[in-house]
């Protein structure tokens, strides 16, 4: 089991959850974060002042997978959250350890 973390631009994210359905990922967790990288921020005009925002926001998606839907749920995020641009984002993957859901108390890929 692998726990895929993917961070992606927010107006990407509809995009992602479809390509994850279509490859039978039917969950996952989306937290809203702030991230800097090659960006490197944007200058925004306020009240005709320049301000500079150093942390641009991003959004943040976790899912478990098995072994086996690996390659598909990779493929499919890549192809739906690629803009082509600097701050598409980046995917990381880790291995599970051990998953149990808590209110059946299965454990390993059941749970999943």
């Amino acid at each position: 089991m692998k726990l895929v973390t993917v961070i992606i631009k927010p107006f990407k994210l509809e995009d992602a959850r479809e390509a994850l359905s279509s490859v039978g990922i039917q969950r996952l967790t989306v937290t809203e974060v702030k991230g800097f990288g090659r960006q490197k921020g944007l200058a925004e005009l306020y009240r005709g002042a320049e301000y500079s925002v150093n942390f641009l926001p991003k959004v943040k998606i976790d899912i478990a997978v098995a072994d086996d839907q690996l390659d598909e749920v990779i493929k499919g995020i890549r192809k739906a959250a690629c803009t082509g641009k600097i701050g598409d984002g980046k995917i990381f993957v880790a291995d599970l350890q051990r998953v149990i859901r808590i209110r059946t108390g299965e454990a390993g890929e059941a749970a999943l």
